[in-house]
């Protein structure tokens, strides 16, 4: 006499592949192997569990999408983490460069060329 069907809650199952449970994460948690996962899906859905897994877990990514845009309305840290995500904006860096007058200009370009007074200063500053 063959065992009886290890029970598996469809809804449950639909729900732990939309929180991106892995199918061993989904075995442990029916208390089955993952073989049993596996003839769930081709019983149920009439597909292998990595096909069941990737629609399901579409859905747990629209949720998770929608949370984030919602928090977005309150924190500023993810909308602006979404506006780089989505919508290419960068943190701006601005740098100035101070005019030099023309002879100090001078000094600076002489004494990068002067290989020894170079060599002198890199020394110094080991």
């Amino acid at each position: 006499m063959a065992r009886p069907r290890k029970k598996i809650d469809k809804d449950y199952f639909e729900k732990l592949c939309s929180l991106q449970c892995t199918e061993e994460e989904i075995a442990a948690f029916f208390d089955c192997s993952a073989d049993t996962i596996e003839r769930f899906c081709q019983r149920e859905y009439g597909k292998r569990f990595a096909e069941v897994f990737k629609n399901k877990r579409d859905v747990g990514k629209i949720s998770l999408r929608r949370t984030q845009w919602k928090l977005a309305e309150k924190s500023p840290t993810m909308a602006i983490f979404l506006g780089k995500q989505f919508l290419g904006q960068t943190d701006k860096i601005e740098a100035t460069v101070a005019e030099i007058d023309p002879d100090t200009r001078q000094q600076i370009e002489d004494f990068l060329n002067d290989t020894e007074t170079t060599d002198d200063f890199i020394e110094d500053q080991k």
